[in-house]
């Protein structure tokens, strides 16, 4: 059955991919989805067979695939382990990407390439199921590289448009340096212990601790230093503190792949990889408070940037950094079990926000500037009220999924006695009100007030010759700006090229006078697969294809905390898990929390309240109040505009080193030496000197007579003269 889980998805991948032509593109959606919905219903009887069953042989079970090679010491069997957290990584993955594929059959419906799509699709999730059920840190290692490759094909899926493509490549590079990080983890860790297998480094590894090891000049904690190059690989992977920059921009991959990879799935991978390493992270104080640090600074600073976002899918990209961030709090802070819960939880309202996001983007003809929005509450009520359950499990509304998760984990951070968890008890419970103010932000503008679409247009159009330069997009060697206008909460000035990058499923996606531009691609088809709709440009809800997927979205978004929660940190949390997470001696700090002062618990609602009222202010009490503020506040918005500047920063430090480094190599090295004194130089005068002396050989016998004969000459001349002596 496990083995089915794992590789339906890559028989679907590989029958869309390469007979999608033969087959057609209708057939290929049927079959990849219906392989992947097999593998859903599979992975959720093996988690009530593995989660809720008794007894080691429930709990644990080891299935071979084959031996993958040997050398030396170095054994690598290829196995998949079956274990709770496993199993709970299983039904996300699969729920989710079932979910996504069956979306995605109205939201892609016109495009040219679906076949290809859905291919991609099946393959990041077999990447992904072979990276949660590895029993080696090579097979990890494996599915984890997969991930990156699957998710460069998505994201650059509309390969003709230089935005996906140059995001694409971003996330790919900055995830390279995670990547670079975490191979070094994995060679030190079999260094230490001579394997690579989870059962024999868990064994091996306390009999590491206290022994140095020297590396960078230094003599490190070996079991820190492990620790730390293993989680670098996770802050790239799950878009952490300084490797984040990737995020925002693969939001240019088609909506279903956000709401795919990141929010449910790819970056959460990361976050599963310290927890099926607590074993190591638990012996090494010194990790976990750098995670703590690393997980409560993104939370804070994404929550930060999300505040005066415009774009409504780079809102929520932004929460996702926020959100991964509290887990990675929870994890240091030694809460494996409530950083899991929080991801299980996470995954569904936030693609269901992703999906609704999609819908709304598809009511409004390809539209993201929420600036250029409102009032579509009554013009697509479905999709208002996905939207809203979605945000309100995202702030953590009572009783919603949200609630039970991240205030654990804010009560964990509490609790916790570990270095830094007093600063990522304080970032995260400040978050919790920056993430209120934001979703509601995000649903006011969105769908109250009046429509702004046509004097958006008008204003834009008004404002040509007026605004600031625009950014380079994502797609430049130097990051501009963002819009630099401050009128960014109620006034539209400045185009989706002003904002430093374009619609995400439309080439362009202004309004014009009420009609809804169809923006096509180089292919002549609108770039996600709607083309102009035919509805006259009135925002129109979506059609049941792209609301039905979103419906057990919400159940989830509502019930999963409240569900699940007894398993994953209440009562029966003992039972559920087993030994599939690790916790020391010492380490109590899921129970203590329930110590914890009774305001702490509060104040997370508290949080919540206060982003709601002052978003209900700013929007809907006192429209025009946040354009005020901006104004008044121009260099802090700026900054918060701008991304904190991370993007130029790494464009000074790193990006333009290299373009120069390399036109120095190129036209400093090849050009004035290597081809100078090659190709240009010796090889052009060995050349220029056998063409002339192929002109000696003429042919005509006469010619070689008299060079013999001059040659003769020249010999019985030299010995006459010269011999004698």
């Amino acid at each position: 059955m496990y083995d089915l889980i794992v590789f339906l998805p890559l028989l679907g991948a590989l029958i869309a991919g390469l007979f999608g032509r033969q087959i057609g593109h209708r057939n290929s959606e049927y079959v990849t989805t219906t392989l992947l919905s097999i593998s859903c219903a599979l992975a959720w009887i093996g988690f009530f067979r593995v989660g809720l069953g008794h007894g080691e042989e429930h709990k644990f079970i080891l299935v071979p695939v084959a031996n993958w090679f040997s050398v030396g010491e170095l054994q690598v069997d290829w196995s998949l382990r079956i274990d709770t957290l496993t199993s709970v990584m299983l039904i996300v993955v699969t729920t989710v990407s079932t979910i996504v594929h069956s979306y995605s059959f109205g939201y892609m419906h016109d495009d040219p390439h679906r076949s290809r799509f859905f291919s991609y699709l099946s393959l990041f999730t077999f990447a992904m199921l072979m990276l949660v059920t590895s029993d080696n840190l090579v097979q990890m290692f494996f599915g984890w590289e997969g991930v990156g490759l699957a998710s460069y094909l998505l994201i650059g899926f509309w390969y003709q448009r230089p935005t996906a493509n140059a995001a694409a490549i971003k996330a790919f590079v900055v995830n390279r340096v995670g990547d670079f990080g975490f191979s070094l983890g994995i060679f030190l860790v079999f260094a230490l212990t001579h394997s690579v297998s989870f059962e024999a480094v868990f064994a091996a590894m306390p009999a590491v601790v206290g022994h140095t090891y020297h590396a960078f000049g230094l003599d490190a904690d070996a079991v820190t230093l492990a620790c730390l190059l293993l989680f670098m690989g996770a802050m790239g992977k799950s878009a952490q503190f300084l490797l984040h920059t990737w995020l925002p921009d693969a939001m240019e991959g088609p909506t279903p792949v956000s709401a795919l990879i990141h929010a449910a799935t790819m970056v959460t991978a990361g976050v599963f990889m310290v927890a099926r390493l607590s074993p190591i992270f638990e012996l090494s104080p010194a990790a976990e408070t750098f995670v703590i640090v690393i997980g409560g600074t993104t939370c804070f600073f994404a929550a930060t940037i999300g505040l005066v976002q415009n774009d409504i899918k780079r809102v929520i990209a932004y929460s996702t950094c926020s959100q991964l961030g509290y887990m990675f709090v929870a994890l240091g802070c030694g809460g494996y079990a409530v950083g899991i819960f929080h991801l299980f939880t996470h995954a569904f309202f936030k693609a269901l926000l992703f999906l609704g996001a999609g819908s709304v983007i598809h009511a409004v003809g390809g539209e993201q500037d929420m600036r250029k929005m409102g009032g579509l509450r009554t013009k697509i009520p479905y999709t208002y009220w996905f939207m809203v359950i979605g945000s309100l499990a995202l702030v953590g509304f009572p009783f919603t999924a949200g609630y039970y998760s991240k205030d654990a984990i804010i009560e964990v951070a509490y609790a916790s006695s570990r270095g830094g968890a007093a600063y990522g008890w304080l970032t995260t419970t400040i978050a919790a009100g920056l993430t209120s103010f934001y979703s509601f932000r995000l649903l006011f503008m969105t769908f109250y007030g009046e429509s702004r679409a046509v004097a958006a247009h008008e204003e834009t159009n008004h404002n040509t010759h007026h605004e600031p330069s625009a950014s380079h997009g994502a797609g430049s060697q130097h990051p501009g700006h963002e819009e630099e206008t401050v009128s960014a909460d109620v006034h539209t000035a400045g185009s989706a090229a002003a904002r430093g990058h374009h619609g995400d499923d439309h080439a362009a996606g202004n309004l014009n006078d009420g009609a809804a531009a169809s923006a096509h691609d180089a292919h002549g088809h609108d770039a996600h697969g709607h083309g102009a709709h035919g509805h006259g440009g009135e925002p129109h809800e979506s059609p049941p294809i792209m609301l039905g997927p979103l419906v057990p979205l919400a159940f989830g978004a509502i019930f999963a905390g409240l569900l699940f929660h007894h398993l994953f940190i209440g009562s029966g949390m003992e039972s559920f898990w087993g030994e599939s997470l690790f916790y020391g001696a010492a380490n109590h700090v899921i129970e203590d929390r329930e110590n914890d002062p009774w305001f702490v618990g509060q104040l997370p609602l508290l949080m919540l309240i206060a982003g709601f009222v002052v978003a209900y202010y700013l929007y809907i009490a006192r429209p025009g109040t946040a354009e005020r503020w901006a104004e008044a506040n121009r260099p802090l918005y700026r900054f918060l505009l701008n991304k904190w500047y991370f993007d130029e920063l790494y464009d000074l430090v790193f990006v333009r080193p290299a373009f120069w480094l390399g036109r120095l190599f190129w036209h400093g090295g090849d050009e004035a030496i290597i081809n100078r004194f090659g190709p240009d130089g010796v090889a052009s005068s060995v050349l220029v000197t056998t063409d002339r002396v192929v002109k000696l050989q003429s042919g005509y016998v006469y010619q070689y007579a008299f060079v013999m004969m001059m040659g003769i000459a020249v010999i019985i001349t030299y010995f006459l003269v010269w011999g004698a002596r």
